[in-house]
């Protein structure tokens, strides 16, 4: 379960996404693909902007964004036995650095 402040900083993240559109730049494309891509936008009416547009919206519409708990657990068993320093540790490493 997320806490408060996780489902705030969610929240303002989405809001903040939904504002400000992005921009991607995509380099060294294949010439061929190009011309394939400016074929079927025309096909469906639209630019080639357009149309990677809604290929990508297309792509992405059924993957499901993962949880953080599913993100943790694989996290935990990416570094399964693993040494893992105390964060009391480390912190009092830090002042006495200081």
């Amino acid at each position: 379960m997320q806490s408060t402040n996780e489902d705030a900083i969610i929240a303002c993240n989405a809001v903040n996404e939904a504002k400000m559109p992005g921009n991607l730049s995509i380099r060294n494309v294949d010439d061929a693909l190009i011309a394939r891509l400016k074929r079927r936008a025309g096909r469906h009416g639209r630019s080639a902007e357009a149309e990677l547009r809604e290929i990508l919206r297309q792509a992405l519409a059924t993957e499901e964004e993962p949880n953080f708990e599913d993100l943790a657990a694989q996290f935990r068993a990416l570094t399964a036995g693993r040494h893992h320093t105390p964060a009391e540790e480390l912190q009092r490493e830090g002042r006495d650095e200081r």
